[in-house]
């Protein structure tokens, strides 16, 4: 006889209930001892209450109750009953409290949960029903006396305790150490614990990238922890290498309230496999490893260090994640996602909805999709704009270059020699055109290589560095550069060590691909030591890798997608004090006050997306197909799409790779395995009602079995990198243009910033008082440029000669000359009389000083011997740089070497008073 739906439903929650450990009997055969946690089947309740679906005993005291009902029935309706029948049980039993404090509603498929120890008990989904040994925890705070609460009752659940933490302070002292934090890192905290006493479910900080979102997100998991007694906490990324530095900032981490660091206080796990250490408080973990932890599967350590990014978009059906008792909905009351854009779909979205968790996410460029999967709930809002403002991360300019085979791609006529290149071997091959062969510039450094178009790129960044970028440098600042792929990465290190004529260590590859050096030293010396000067890197570095001292950023690839982009970007946006960019610059006084975006291909310009692609499959390289494989997608598409291609390759593989196949597969050749699976897939179509967990779903998993092995993947993408890709020795690359884009947002917000300064401090700083008198009521000193420079030098402002007026010059070039020369001190009487409008054009003050003695020696009545001549120079000289000239400045240099005082007496005579006094007057004018 058939099961009725509510039957059905029944049957879902006691293999639910058994699950999470609870015994699960009938009147007939109850016994409220037989386990930690009881559960018993249709309960009669006093009278005119009814009979419960389930009455939960914990430790031999009732404690809460159970309402089934059919699959497909709303449950909110149903907390009204479930609540009358917490009131009815017989007075004679024993129980925790009165009324019953647990209630439930369950369909087998969803299920409500009200904590009745909350304040304002609120129903909430959970996926399952919790271990008996947790409600065990949250009774411990009642009364053993039936229906009394505790004295300590206010204690009783983590609302509670949070409810009851201490405000947030905003610096603290402990054990001769100080703390602070920045306003938007206080502000995220309080307005996240706001939101987490108000018992939302989930949170959203947006800060803009650099501005301290891992750092704020340490200390309120510290706070949530030591003030609210949170158990454990999950912090899940996306990279191994993001769960490694984070790792490192929790053990740098030392507590404001006893100067602990945070691994002292509490056990910190970076979970590299899949034992979860239970005494634990924080774990950190990447999402596809909990994903396969939750599935009951080994992850292989490499599928770690790979962005999930995009990945979901192949599980059109994802593998929906079951109970798993090892580790329980409850394991974690706080679960912190980062980069939380990527990590809300689809697939991963399972992990973040399995435990019954306040959710936190943290990102530097939400979407659309990030705000509606948080509710709408954001805590914080924090953008680049803002954190620039207030000191926290430093703009950008952009610079731009354009080549003609950037810009257009090329042609080569038949009859040339091009070369091809094996990826695999890196063999390359002479291939002489028996037809003209033309590309576009999308198919540049995938299809086609164009060496003198990377060469094109890398003289001129060579050569316009310190003229148009960083023209008071000695050497070239930390530089990023972004490739499409590891073979265009290789390409760009080659050429830029020769054409820089510098050694290997200038500039390294850092990807995942790297050998020898591990990626994970190679960026601490990036981040630390003088060398490497440039990393190239493909995605590795293009997120949350936290690489300060970086000032060029070079794109030489082309990006789709607007959070992917500002994530870059992002790799130059923070700050870095005077000591550790000291460290990577010996010898040169610097400061970060910017950085510069350099972009060779147009990505700055180009309209970006948020949207992801419904369906990649067709165009999905197969590294990410295989990948999903091994995390368990089975769907028709995605195999097909998978024995196609090893069908494929089969043919074109030689002997002696088709024998390197199936030594590492355990005796299956490429066709066996493209076999397997299309003889699974068919089997699977046999039996429709059962695809996926039938017979043919049996065969599909032992069809992709061979493909859980890592070496055999690594194997087959080896195999598949062997098409060819053609390199263009033929085409000769042209320059068309390398200028900073004109409008430079950061230029705009730097020049009004100084003229704000100006207006705002005329009246209390000499130098300006001076600069606004015209005629001077007195003469300007060196002392007073120097106090105007400290000033403007100094935080909040941070603003120096050579930004000002690079800032100026990319404004509008035409007015400005001397944009590549090195900036004096003297130069900031230049740039203020610009900015005052007092001269039409900014001019380098040596320049002004220059035409001033041209015009003063046309007005001497008689001339000058050689020998007075080169003095009036160095006396010139010495104006330029110090305002002016004194008597005594004759006993320095560089007028001691020649002669000193005695000479200029001898020189001039009686005269000598009258010209430094003209000099003085007319040159500094």
């Amino acid at each position: 006889m058939s099961m009725t739906p509510e039957a059905k439903a029944r049957v879902d929650i006691d293999r639910l209930l058994a699950q999470a450990g609870w015994h699960v009997c009938g009147m007939a055969d109850v016994d409220i001892h037989a386990a930690k946690g009881v559960a018993i089947r249709e309960f009669p309740l006093n009278t005119g209450f009814g009979c419960a679906d389930y009455l939960l005993y914990v430790n031999g005291k009732a404690c809460g109750v159970i309402e089934a009902k059919k699959q497909g029935a709303t449950l909110t309706g149903v907390e009204t009953q479930s609540g009358r029948y917490a009131q009815g049980l017989p007075a004679g039993l024993p129980a925790w409290h009165r009324p019953l404090p647990f209630l439930f509603e369950s369909t087998g498929v969803e299920t409500h949960f009200t904590n009745g120890l909350d304040p304002q008990p609120r129903a909430r989904n959970v996926f399952a029903f919790f271990r008996p040994e947790l409600l065990a925890d949250w009774l411990v705070y009642l009364s053993a006396a039936p229906g009394q609460p505790a004295a300590n009752d206010e204690a009783r659940t983590f609302l509670h305790r949070m409810r009851n933490m201490p405000q947030l302070a905003t610096a603290w002292g402990a054990g001769g150490a100080s703390f602070q934090l920045w306003p938007a890192q206080i502000q995220a905290i309080r307005n996240l614990e706001k939101s987490l006493t108000a018992n939302k479910p989930k949170a959203l900080i947006q800060m803009a990238t650099g501005s301290g979102k891992t750092f704020t997100a340490i200390s309120f998991i510290y706070r949530l922890i030591k003030f609210a007694g949170a158990r454990r906490v999950l912090f899940l990324v996306d990279r191994g290498n993001l769960a490694r530095q984070t790792k490192k900032e929790f053990d740098q981490y030392a507590s404001p309230y006893n100067n602990f660091k945070f691994g002292e206080e509490y056990i910190v796990q970076h979970l590299q496999n899949n034992q979860l250490d239970k005494s634990a408080r924080v774990v950190i973990c990447t999402i596809q490893r909990m994903f396969s932890m939750l599935k009951g599967r080994d992850l292989p350590s490499e599928a770690d260090e790979e962005s999930t990014e995009g990945l979901e978009n192949l599980f059109k059906e994802p593998e929906p994640i079951g109970y798993n008792a090892a580790i329980p909905i409850e394991t974690f009351d706080i679960v912190v996602t980062d980069e939380a854009h990527r990590s809300i779909y689809n697939l991963w979205r399972q992990v973040l909805e399995y435990f019954d968790a306040y959710l936190i996410g943290l990102t530097a460029t939400p979407n659309k999709q990030t705000f509606g999967f948080f509710n709408q709930n954001l805590v914080m809002e924090y953008g680049h704009a803002q954190a620039v403002a207030d000191g926290v991360n430093v703009n950008y300019d952009v610079y731009r270059i354009k080549t003609e085979v950037t810009e257009a791609g090329a042609k080569v006529e038949k009859g040339y020699w091009l070369e091809t290149l094996d990826k695999a071997t890196r063999r390359k091959t002479a291939w002489q055109l028996d037809e003209d062969f033309e590309y576009d510039p999308s198919e540049l450094d995938r299809s086609v290589q164009t060496p003198d178009q990377i060469r094109t790129v890398v003289r001129t960044l060579r050569d316009q560095w310190n003229v148009d970028l960083f023209p008071q440098r000695e050497e070239l600042p930390k530089t990023l550069v972004f490739a499409k792929d590891d073979n265009h990465a290789e390409k760009i290190v080659e050429i830029l060590r020769e054409e820089f004529g510098r050694g290997n260590e200038f500039a390294q590859k850092i990807t995942y691909r790297t050998t020898g050096t591990s990626p994970e030293q190679l960026i601490k010396d990036f981040r630390t030591a003088y060398y490497p000067r440039i990393a190239v890197t493909v995605d590795m570095i293009a997120t949350g890798t936290d690489i300060k001292p970086v000032e060029i950023v070079v794109f030489m690839r082309s990006v789709k997608s607007r959070s992917f982009f500002e994530q870059m970007k992002g790799r130059g946006v923070r700050i870095c004090n005077a000591t550790d960019l000291q460290q990577v610059n010996p010898g040169e006084h610097v400061v970060k006050d910017h950085f510069v975006i350099v972009d060779a291909v147009g990505v700055c310009e180009r309209d970006k997306t948020d949207s992801r692609p419904m369906d990649q499959r067709k165009a999905v390289p197969l590294d990410k197909l295989l990948q999903a494989v091994a995390l368990g997608n089975v769907e028709d598409e995605v195999l097909s799409s998978v024995a196609a291609r090893l069908a494929r390759l089969d043919r074109d593989s030689s002997d002696e790779d088709k024998a390197k196949v199936i030594a590492t597969s355990g005796g299956h050749s490429l066709r066996d395995l493209a076999k397997g699976i299309v003889e699974a897939l068919n089997a699977d179509e046999d039996t429709p009602a059962l695809a996926g967990t039938g017979e043919g779903g049996t065969r599909l998993r032992q069809a992709v079995r061979p493909f859980s092995d890592p070496q055999l993947r690594t194997l087959i993408l080896q195999l598949r990198q062997k098409a060819d890709q053609v390199i263009d020795i033929v085409t000769k690359d042209t320059l068309i243009s390398a200028t900073f884009a004109e409008g430079s947002d950061r230029a705009k917000e730097l020049v009004q910033t100084f003229e704000q300064f100006i207006a705002q401090h005329k009246d209390e700083i000499t130098a300006l008082q001076i600069l606004y008198s015209r005629p001077t009521r007195a003469p300007l000193k060196f002392e007073d440029i120097k106090q105007l420079a400290d000033t403007l030098h100094a935080p909040p402002h941070l603003m120096d000669e050579g930004a000002l007026w690079q800032a100026y010059a990319a404004l509008d070039r035409s007015k400005v000359k001397g944009a590549s020369a090195r900036r004096i001190l003297t130069d900031l009487v230049s740039l203020v009389r610009f900015a005052m409008h007092q001269e039409n054009e900014l001019v380098p003050y040596p320049e002004r000083v220059l035409a001033n003695f041209k015009a003063w020696l046309a007005q001497q009545g008689k001339p000058f011997t050689h020998e007075q001549q080169h003095w009036l120079e160095m006396i010139r000289d010495h104006i330029a740089a110090n305002l002016g000239i004194e008597i005594e400045d004759f006993e320095y240099a560089p007028f001691n070497t020649e002669g000193g005082l005695g000479k200029v007496h001898q020189l001039f005579g009686r005269e000598l008073p009258r010209v430094i006094e003209e000099l003085n007057r007319e040159l500094a004018a």
